[in-house]
Parts: structure tokens; sequence; C-alpha cells
């Protein structure tokens, strides 16, 4: 029997070890590229389908916005100015008059008789004043003839200026009660739309009255007033410096839907309500409509400018975080990040961006809460585009 020496058996038992080891080891990577595979599958995040919209460039127009209430430009309380009886009334309730217009007549018999008496006692004083000159012209011939003394021309002198200070008496007498008589005919002071009635015919009226006789609005044109925060005050001055016309002010309904007239600004108060820190505002509307009424509330817009090649998004766009405002937007490859951005103004839907986007770059504007950074995103339409439109509110 033949034996194999132990140095000639070595070498075949490594090799016999090595082949072994290697097929441990290709097994061992094999199934850890499997298991690596089902791993990456099983945790990968499916693109989140959104709603994408392109940065637009375009003219905007500026405004702040503000809460008013309608106001008569002038209103009126008619009161009677004396007392006397109310014998009618020349308006009918609610109806619009006219400047100078009867409203009212009182009774006018005893102010018409003690305008009588006045021309009476100025037509005698008139006739004194008369005969006094004219003897005052004979002692001027007397004295001449050595008949008369001059203590006598003197004294008629003095007689004819009492006289002439009585009739100028008289005169202002018969003016003051031509003035009250007047007063018994009650007219309208402005242009405008009378109220309910607040005394029937028949009553007796009197100046110190509070109520009056009736109210009257003047409605065409009209006001709004409202007020803006004190940080307003200065843009409102840059724009008033920059334009050569009133600023425009644009009113809407409670809604802010339907417009209901434009007019221009008339007063920016010449101070700020510390309690408040607003400042008010009124704007003139003319109104032939009467869209707007005395007393309503109305949403109001100051005409600040036009913001010429403003970057625009939807303000669906804009997200609100405690760092701030930012932005999803997309990139080349179709992940979002979320981007800071700096707004100037957001109205009608429409935010301006001052700072942080460029023209042309997409957003996402529906479907944001589903998004982290990084992550890729679908749309039902490649490519669509929103079109932004409208103005903006500073």
């Amino acid at each position: 029997m033949t034996t194999t020496p132990l140095f000639q058996r070595r070498p075949i038992w490594i090799a016999a070890t090595a082949v072994l080891l290697l097929g441990i080891a290709t097994a061992w990577s094999l199934h850890h590229t499997a298991f690596a595979a089902k791993l990456d599958t099983a945790t990968k995040v499916p693109a989140v389908q959104v709603t994408t919209v392109r940065v637009q460039q375009q003219n905007v127009q500026v405004y702040r916005a503000g809460i008013g209430a309608v106001s008569a430009m002038a209103s009126v309380t008619v009161k009677a100015r004396v007392d006397g009886q109310l014998d009618k009334v020349g308006f009918a309730e609610g109806q619009d008059v006219k400047a100078g217009q009867l409203l009212a007549q009182l009774d006018p018999r005893t102010l018409q008789a003690q305008l009588a008496q006045a021309q009476a006692t100025r037509a005698k004083d008139q006739a004194t004043l008369a005969n006094a000159r004219a003897d005052l012209a004979r002692y001027a011939t007397l004295i001449a003839q050595d008949a008369a003394t001059q203590q006598q021309v003197d004294t008629q002198k003095a007689l004819v200026a009492q006289l002439e200070a009585a009739v100028q008496t008289d005169n202002a007498a018969v003016q003051y009660a031509e003035v009250q008589l007047s007063f018994t005919r009650i007219a309208s002071p402005i242009s405008g739309r009378v109220g309910a009635r607040l005394v029937d015919p028949g009553n007796i009226v009197h100046a110190t009255d509070t109520t009056g006789l009736v109210v009257i609005n003047q409605i065409d044109p009209i006001a709004v007033q409202f007020t803006l925060p004190e940080e307003a005050v200065q843009d409102i001055h840059r724009a008033q410096d920059t334009s050569k016309q009133p600023l425009g002010v644009v009113a809407y309904d409670r809604s802010g839907t339907e417009l209901l007239g434009t007019g221009k600004l008339i007063l920016l108060n010449n101070q700020i309500d510390t309690t408040t820190g607003t400042v008010q505002l009124k704007g003139s509307f003319a109104n032939p409509s009467h869209s707007l009424w005395p007393g309503q509330f109305v949403n109001v817009r100051l005409q600040l400018g036009l913001r010429q090649n403003a970057l625009t998004v939807p303000a669906a766009a804009v997200q609100r975080s405690q760092a701030g405002t930012y932005v999803w937007t997309v990139g080349d490859d179709s992940t979002v990040a979320d981007t800071p951005v700096q707004v100037a103004q957001i109205a009608d839907g429409v935010a301006v961006i001052a700072k942080g986007l460029n023209a042309g770059q997409r957003v996402v504007v529906d479907g944001q809460y589903k998004l982290k950074s990084g992550i890729g995103i679908i749309e039902p339409t490649q490519g669509s585009a929103a079109k932004t439109t409208g103005g903006s509110a500073q």
C-alpha cells in the first residue's frame, strides 16, 4: 500500500478551503444585494401629485386696503330761526331738494307788523330830520344878516346830527325786521335728500328747539371715511409727492366683490390716533346712481400707484412658518425645495414677491401639505401655467 506523504496532501487541503470560503463570500454578497434592493424598494417615497405655475412678471396696482363707512358729504339739520306757527312744508319725505328750495313756511303776520312799525318810525324820524335841516338852512341865512346868534346855529346843527343818527337807527331796525321776516320762509341751504319730517304743520316751533324740522344729507357727491395703519402714512405721502392728481379711492361692498364707486382722496388727517395706531382718511365719490348710502360699511382701497414688472404668483403658493414665508419651488429634476421669499403684498389672490424668486420659476400652488424637501412631484398636466391678474394691497 502506497501512502501519500503529508507535505504532498497539504496544498490540496488549502485549495479546497479557499474554494469553500469563496463560495460562502459569494453567497453572502448575493444575499446582501437582494436585501438592499428589497429595502430600497420598501423605503422609496412615491412622487407627489401637485399643481404648479410659473412666476410671472407684470404691472400690478399697489394700494392700501381698509374698512370704511359711507357718510354724507354735508349734513344739515334745518331749524327755525324765529318762533312761530308752522303753516306748511314744501317737501315730501325722502325727496331730493335743491339749494334755495322752500322747505317750510312760518306764520309771518307778527313779524310783518314789526317791520311795518319799524318803517313807520323811520318815516317819522326822516320827516323830522328834513324839517331840522330846513331850519338849519334858515338859521344860516339869518346869521349872515345878523338876525340869529351863533348859538342858535350850533344848536340846530346838533339837532340835525341827532336826527340823522336816529334815522340810521331806524334803518337798522327796518333791516333787522326784514331779516326776521325772511326767516319765516325756510329754504334749503344745500342740495341733497331730505329725511323724515320731524314737525308737522300747525305746531309752534321755536328757535331754541334742538330737533329741527328735517335733516338734509348731501349724497351726490358722497364721502367715505376709512382708517389705515399708521405705517401707511409714509407710503401715502410718497404717492402724493409723485402724483400730480389726487390719489384714487375705490369702494367695494362688504364681500369685496361688487364695485360701488370710484373717487378721490380729499383728506389725510393731520394726526394719528394714538389709541388705535391708525390714521383717518376721507374720499369723495360721485354718486348719481346712489350705490353708496350714508351709514353703509364698505371695503376701501386707496390706490398708491403702479408697480412695474412685479414678480407675481398665486397667493395660494405662499406658505407660512415660524421662520417666515416660503414657497415650494420645483427644480429641473422635478424635485421640490422650500424657498424663503419676501412678500411685498397680497391681494385679489395674487402675491407680489419682492425677493426670493425669479421670473419663469415653477412653484407649487396645490398639494403642498404632502411635500418635503427633495421629494419628487408629478402633475396632471405638465408644463401648465396659471394666469395671475389683478391688483395688490400694500
